[in-house]
């Protein structure tokens, strides 16, 4: 058993063979890499400490000049994720309570005069208004309720009930985009592993009533803050450096999150940095899985851990905070000496990040005999419609309550936040690319029949495996197969792929049943995969939308006059047919239909 305050020594060392390059699998990188490595953590855990005299645990906080902090509200027991309605009242969520309270300041005074449950659910913890309408996330649900003209809730409704399974990150969070969508994040459920379920470290992004749910960008272990720069539209996110790399790696990332992006976890970090921990999946190399990924736009000191995050929008502090987003930063377990345990303020120019400075000190402090302790674990921030900001210690149960007490000289207001989510485009789905001298089509056969319905274990509510795929008649001189799955009848994107599959090796005339997701397989030796519209890479299998009649799903085969394409695995549709152009011998289809009767789970 460990102390709750030593320092740990982990020693890790890989020493590997530089191996010849005729298919002898390596450990790291590309063939004839090895690696040697020392990585040094400690744990180092601050004791807890109380002040239950208000006025003097907030003269213990250190702030700007001309900044105020009180306590809003105390012994809330674990306070998390902030919001604040259209009416301005706050609310809070309570992981370990499993609910959700409501914050009323009902006299102005800056201090709740009311704390009332307003929901209850095991794991609440990610919350969004959007007009009279909450949003509530926990481990597998969301679920939606008006909001009463008194501030409290009305029956929850779920709107989906699938969220994948947790493990170490359980903390879902939620908003509402500006193009009117719900964006979730799903943390990994462990530091650092090949997850099964795509979903795991990624943000989700779906419609108001949980339907049309995608991965909108995928490697980000643990992204709980997030929200939207408001002159440019642009998402920012802090993800959640890995354990076990030492004091000072791996910091905390600042990303600006696109659609379709991936951000490097588990494999890489930082900028291009290699994890020594883990392997990536056969197939690739550390060095390729970096060149697909998405660097951070700003670090931070590591093991802060980044909880919620907001921009202030406000009118009530100096202009210069208009438009900077602040951070609460719940503190390090992992380094030492500790980090986080604060508020940081990070500024923005011309709508780009270009640093960090400290907004709320003074809750972590070194004691006579010299260890460490914490006044507080700050974890929700949010800002009021006074201008002011709400700031949560899940740890000693308080919210507190920011002002500005000089002359604030804040500019008007922005205008309308564009919508920066680029939708996939529209392209064609009767895919002809084959020369007209060719007579003869590619004969394709599958476990079902042409014109007949998939069979439900290839279906997302089924084991959602690929079916078997065989064909004939490819003319001579292929030399590689293509394959593509799309539905021409979903309402978007048009079309809804589901499966790109591409460098399948010539020789090939079947793929078996159930095949990996990753995104080169070895058998077939060498064939890539693409990215479906679900988010993820590999097949994903028919979910239309319940009381839709049945959906098409074409599966093409293409023989190719080249063994290659000379893409990366991950490419989206369009690359791949623009890069099939003036090479495709031949073509043949098979489709499949499938109609939703009922809901999954």
């Amino acid at each position: 058993m460990y102390s709750r305050l030593h320092t740990l020594l982990l020693s890790v060392s890989v020493l590997c063979l530089a191996l010849p390059s005729h298919g002898v699998a390596q450990t790291k990188g590309t063939v004839g890499e090895s690696s040697d490595v020392v990585v040094q953590g400690s744990i180092l855990e601050p004791e807890k400490l109380q002040v239950k005299d208000d006025a003097r645990l907030t003269t213990l906080i250190k702030r700007p000049e001309g900044f105020k902090v009180d306590v809003f509200a105390r012994d809330l027991i674990n306070p998390r994720m902030l919001a604040v309605s259209d009416k301005g009242v706050v609310y809070a969520t309570r992981r370990s309570v499993g609910d959700v309270i409501m914050l009323k300041d009902d006299n102005g005074d800056g201090k709740a005069d009311d704390v009332q449950m307003v929901a209850s659910r095991p794991g609440m913890h990610g919350i969004a208004f959007d007009g009279k309408t909450v949003f509530l996330v926990a481990v597998n649900d969301v679920f939606t309720a008006e909001v009463n003209d008194d501030g409290t809730f009305g029956p929850l409704k779920r709107i989906i009930n699938d969220l994948p399974d947790a493990g170490q990150h359980a903390n879902r969070t939620i908003a509402v985009g500006p193009d009117g969508m719900l964006y979730i994040t799903v943390g990994s459920t462990c530091n650092e592993c090949q997850e099964s379920n795509p979903e795991n470290a990624t943000i989700l992004r779906a419609k108001k009533d949980g339907s049309s749910r995608t991965i909108f960008a995928s490697g980000l272990r643990n992204t709980i803050g997030f929200d939207w720069e408001p002159t440019t539209g642009a998402l920012y996110g802090l993800d959640h450096g890995i354990d076990w790399l030492g004091d000072e790696v791996q910091v905390e990332e600042v990303n600006r999150i696109e659609q379709g992006k991936r951000y490097g976890w588990p494999y890489v970090f930082g900028m291009s940095d290699i994890n020594p921990h883990i392997n990536t999946p056969e197939g690739m190399s550390l060095h390729q899985w970096a060149k697909l990924s998405t660097e951070p736009v700003l670090g931070y000191t590591a093991h802060s851990a980044p909880m919620q995050m907001a921009f202030y929008d406000g009118n009530a502090f100096p202009a210069d905070y208009r438009g900077d987003a602040f951070v609460a930063m719940r503190g390090s377990w992992n380094r030492r000496p500790p980090s986080g345990y604060e508020v940081v303020r990070i500024n923005f120019e011309n709508g780009k990040p270009v640093g960090f400075e400290k907004f709320l000190e003074g809750f972590l402090l070194k004691q006579e005999n010299g260890k460490y302790g914490f006044l507080g674990r700050l974890t929700g921030v949010a800002v009021g419609k006074d201008g002011s900001i709400y700031v949560a210690d899940d740890s000693n149960g308080v919210v507190y309550r920011v002002s500005y007490d000089g002359t604030a000289s804040a500019p008007a207001g922005p205008g309308a936040v564009p919508n920066v989510v680029a939708e996939m485009p529209v392209s064609k789905i009767a895919v002809d690319l084959v020369d007209a001298k060719t007579t003869e089509p590619i004969k394709v056969s599958s476990s079902f029949d042409s014109d007949q319905a998939v069979p439900l274990p290839h279906a997302a509510d089924g084991d959602n495996a690929s079916p078997r795929l065989s064909w004939s008649g490819a003319p001579e001189g292929t030399q590689s197969f293509v394959i593509i799955a799309d539905d021409p009848d979903a309402a978007e994107p048009k079309p809804f792929v589901h499966w790109l599959a591409y460098d399948v090796p010539g020789t090939t005339t079947e793929l078996r049943e159930g095949l990996p997701t990753e995104p080169v397989l070895l058998d077939p030796n060498g064939m890539k995969q693409g990215a479906n519209s679900s988010g993820s890479h590999g097949y994903t299998g028919p979910k239309p939308p319940l009381g839709d009649p049945a959906h098409h799903y074409h599966f093409q085969i293409f023989a190719l006059d080249v063994p290659t394409l000379g893409l990366e695995p991950g490419a989206k549709r369009d690359a791949v047919l623009q890069a099939m152009e003036g090479h495709v011998l031949a073509e043949g289809q098979i489709v499949g239909t499938y109609e939703r009767k009922t809901a999954s789970k």
